[in-house]
């Protein structure tokens, strides 16, 4: 393939229907969990390779077969931020449905996030916390680049979706919907089912009064006195290690 075609493949989305992975950590967990890989680009195969058989030799073979090199003005075109490890990879994106969540594990429903990166992080904690999947109302689609960026690649381990909270209720009329806000009671002293859907609002503004209001239990962690809130990340990830 020429360099043409691969700046015109990066540079046009194919109807929204990839997505561009930025770094060899995203590009590892995406082949990990089965992302279908359209091209790998480097201007540094070798550099790549032996990262590669550092950070994956379990799919290093696999990813060295995928890799293409480029001069450094093509790289530049394809992939203007330069990412460190100097690789940018074009995949297919997993659309994924309500119905892919596995009905035995918690939902995290992140209502009306702003930081694209910390919707990324709230991915990446939740896949390593083996939830069932991450929704969100956020206007950006959770494939954005920044979002696949902050979530390294793990959008292809676990149902990651952009959907309404009244959608997902109504989809799960059985699922205890828990809300987190400091108003709450102490999530310690809390019986919280593991097929639950968690809320989590705004650093800012927290969770909104009428989503409050259809929750069955609303919960807090308990902070030190002064401290005002958590990272959305770090909330997350510290309610669903503390109802494993």
């Amino acid at each position: 393939m020429n360099n043409s075609q691969l700046i015109h493949d990066f540079q046009n989305n194919k109807q929204g229907k990839h997505v561009i992975i930025e770094g060899a950590q995203a590009l590892k967990h995406a082949v990990r969990f089965g992302a279908e890989i359209e091209h790998i680009i480097t201007c540094d195969i070798s550099e790549l390779n032996k990262l590669v058989d550092e950070l994956a030799p379990d799919i290093s073979p696999m990813i060295s077969s995928k890799i293409l090199e480029v001069d450094d003005g093509t790289f530049q075109k394809i992939s203007p931020k330069n990412h460190r490890t100097r690789v940018v990879t074009l995949a297919k994106k997993q659309n994924y449905l309500l119905n892919d969540i596995d009905k035995s594990k918690p939902i995290i429903f992140l209502e009306d996030p702003k930081d694209l990166e910390n919707i990324g992080a709230v991915i990446r904690a939740s896949a390593a916390a083996d939830a069932g999947a991450v929704i969100t109302d956020a206007q950006a689609s959770v494939w954005h680049p920044a979002v696949v960026r902050g979530g390294a690649g793990l959008q292809y381990a676990l149902p990651v979706l952009n959907s309404t909270l009244t959608e997902v209720i109504n989809y799960f009329p059985n699922r205890k919907i828990i809300s987190l806000d400091p108003e709450g009671e102490d999530i310690t002293n809390e019986n919280i089912e593991n097929d639950c859907i968690l809320i989590f609002g705004t650093e800012r503004h927290g969770i909104k009064p009428e989503t409050l209001k259809k929750s069955d239990k609303v919960v807090r962690l308990s902070m030190k006195p002064g401290v005002s809130s958590l990272n959305l990340a770090t909330s997350v990830s510290a309610t669903l290690y503390l109802i494993k």
